[in-house]
Order: structure tokens, then C-alpha cells, then sequence
């Protein structure tokens, strides 16, 4: 048999694996580099979120029915 034919397709096959655990390192290393740039689909969504919230938040002051006793918890909202 030949062993050392054997061997060289070890060593090729230990380098092929060394080789794409170098490459995938490096992609990570890369991911972790590169900024995010969000899209207009992105931007556009965040946009309309904070403008809900906001919305939110002004609806909530003008229908909420104010309560008597500080102690208590606030009413529910006339808003369903």
C-alpha cells in the first residue's frame, strides 16, 4: 500500500480545513467591522414607531379620565 499517498491526502485535507477556518474568522471579524446602515424601509419604520408612541402618549393624556385620590391607581382609559 501506499502510506505515502495517504499521508499527502491528510495533509491536504488538514490544510483545506485550517484554510476555511481562517476564512470564516475572517468573516467574522469583518461582520463585527462593518457599520449599519439601516435602509429606507428601516428608517422609515422607526420613524412611524416613535411617531405612534408619540401619538400614543397625547391620545392618553386627553382621554384618560383624571382620578380623584392620588392614591389610587389611574382609571381605565376611555380608549379601546
Amino acid at each position: 500500500m501506499n502510506y505515502h499517498l495517504d499521508e499527502q491526502t491528510a495533509e491536504y485535507n488538514r490544510q483545506r480545513i485550517h484554510d476555511e477556518f481562517e476564512q470564516i474568522r475572517l468573516e467574522r471579524f469583518y461582520k463585527k467591522l462593518r457599520v449599519y446602515r439601516p435602509g429606507r424601509f428601516e428608517r422609515t419604520m422607526f420613524e412611524f414607531a416613535n411617531w405612534m408612541i408619540s401619538t400614543g402618549k397625547k391620545l392618553r393624556k386627553r382621554y384618560e379620565i383624571p382620578s380623584r385620590n392620588s392614591e389610587q391607581t389611574p382609571s381605565r382609559s376611555l380608549v379601546r
